[in-house]
């Protein structure tokens, strides 16, 4: 164990210079130990553990093999300080509440933690003041990088990240870059298989539920579910209400459908929350899903198979979403100095009970 003691600085003294000389020393006793243990030198094991040199394979397994059998914890904090950062990467998203977020989390922590990297979770609540806190804190972390998973984040913040040579991984949000990869979620694909699948139903009156997912405002998924109804249902009557990804802006933006002048055969929300909303609030108002109106979601989410009915939706996986974001981040992280990649992740849609045929 480490032990800083406060009185051994001197007087206006660095008191990091302590820190780094105490985890020295408690640190070379230790790395004697595995190095004996493995027949090498310190410098050796060293190079294995802060991975700042090429070492053999065999040695490498050799060392990691003695660092088992001493029972041996490389110090992080010794290792950060040698370093100028630390073995912990950060994971922004939006809302920690939505059912898609565990899922996506759990692969990302899974996947960070076999390459020997903790995670750090932060929640933006939508928030762009919040989501640039975040990031200046992590900044203060010396994190080796950072998965920008969140709707309305200012662009600035990305470029400070890179500014300070910290990995960045984004989605949607900016072009790859050096430090930067970009995520891009193909949700053009799963919007033009839900529009087709209402159209081969008969649906000819179908509006969308949007939710901004840029500072800019621009919107994939609103622009892709315009340009597949002008494609696959010619002289549609449609229309496009404001939400926000929240389950509550999915109940008013079924009020103003309701209040409409002529209710429309069918509803595509840009997620599945929202989607649940619409249900509750068509529900209350005595509406039958899907005989008097067919609905589709957005990220087949744990509860869409269970809901009733079965809702109808895009499937995202959150599974795939995590590990390939990990994958781009380590790159980054290895390769500093090269471009980052752009990352598709694919869409399609699932077929449940919640869409049929429009009434006669």
């Amino acid at each position: 164990m480490i032990s800083i003691d406060l009185e051994e600085a001197p007087r206006g003294g660095d008191l990091v210079a302590v820190t780094r000389e105490k985890t020295d020393r408690a640190k070379a006793t230790r790395i004697d130990d595995v190095a004996r243990a493995a027949g090498v030198s310190t410098a050796t094991v060293s190079n294995v553990i802060n991975e700042t040199k090429r070492v053999a394979a065999t040695t490498r397994a050799s060392v990691l093999d003695a660092i088992e059998r001493c029972n041996y914890y490389p110090n992080a904090q010794a290792r950060s300080l040698a370093s100028g950062r630390t073995r912990i990467i950060g994971l922004l998203s939006s809302d920690f509440a939505s059912p898609l977020f565990p899922e996506l989390v759990k692969s990302f922590e899974m996947n960070a933690f076999e390459r020997g990297y903790n995670t750090v979770l932060l929640n933006t609540n939508y928030d762009p003041h919040r989501a640039a806190d975040h990031v200046r804190r992590l900044i203060g972390l010396k994190v080796a990088g950072v998965a920008l998973m969140t709707a309305k984040l200012d662009p600035g913040l990305i470029h400070e990240l890179i500014g300070r040579n910290i990995s960045v991984v984004s989605q949607n949000l900016d072009k790859v870059s050096e430090h930067m990869s970009n995520v891009v979620i193909d949700y053009a694909v799963g919007v033009d298989e839900a529009v087709a699948h209402l159209a081969s139903l008969g649906h000819r009156h179908i509006v969308h539920v949007a939710a901004s997912d840029k500072p800019d405002g621009t919107n994939v998924r609103r622009d892709a579910f315009l340009e597949s109804v002008a494609r696959h249902v010619p002289n549609a009557r449609t229309a496009v209400y404001e939400g926000d990804f929240r389950f509550e802006s999915g109940q008013r933006a079924a009020i103003e459908i309701l209040a409409a002048a002529e209710l429309p055969t069918a509803v595509l929300a840009a997620n599945d929350m929202m989607a649940f909303g619409l249900m509750k609030e068509m529900r209350k108002a005595g509406l039958s899903i899907p005989r008097d109106i067919s609905l589709i979601g957005f990220d087949d989410t744990a509860f869409a198979e269970l809901s009733e009915p079965a809702l109808t939706t895009v499937c995202l996986s959150r599974a795939e979403l995590g590990r390939r974001t990990v994958e781009a981040l380590m790159k980054n992280i290895a390769q500093p100095g090269a471009q980052g990649k752009e990352v598709r992740i694919p869409t399609y849609l699932v077929k449940r009970g919640s869409t049929a045929p429009p009434r006669p």
